[in-house]
């Protein structure tokens, strides 16, 4: 079973990416939902994104315990989920999916209030829920200005 958490957890080995793995697999995320993604229909797309948030709430939590550390960097799931949140029903346009990159990793690495908060929450809850803060976050922005603009 830690093989397998482990794999979840690094999303297939990405987390061991030697510079930025958060960064990198929120890039694949966006590619994915480039090509392949976006194409799906709404109940589609939210189980996968509810499997990936649950799945990575189990193997983060197993992972992190394995190597004895809250939030160990090579577990990217949180951020695959959390990237997935504000590319839901988005045009696959590259400003628009860049955009959302962009915003999703500030507001991952600078945790404002109260993403901060969601980190307190005992393993994986804690490593998962501060990415689909993250992620909601960018969501708003993002449809605050589809609709203003």
């Amino acid at each position: 079973m830690n093989t397998i958490a482990r794999m979840i957890a690094t999303f297939f080995g990405l987390g061991y990416a030697p510079i930025a793995p958060g960064t990198a697999v929120s890039l694949v995320v966006i590619l994915l939902y480039r090509f392949a993604l976006n194409g799906l229909n709404r109940p589609v797309y939210i189980g996968i994104l509810a499997a990936v948030f649950l799945a990575g709430v189990w193997a983060s939590s197993r992972h992190a315990a394995v190597l004895d550390q809250k939030d160990p960097p090579e577990i990217v799931i949180d951020e695959v989920a959390g990237q997935m949140i504000p590319l839901f029903l988005l045009k696959p346009d590259w400003g628009l999916l860049i955009a959302a990159f962009l915003l999703f990793r500030a507001f991952d690495i600078f945790k404002p209030f109260p993403i901060n908060r969601a980190e307190n929450y005992p393993g994986g809850w804690g490593i998962m829920l501060d990415d689909i803060a993250a992620g909601l976050y960018t969501g708003i922005l993002i449809n605050l200005y589809l609709i203003i603009f």
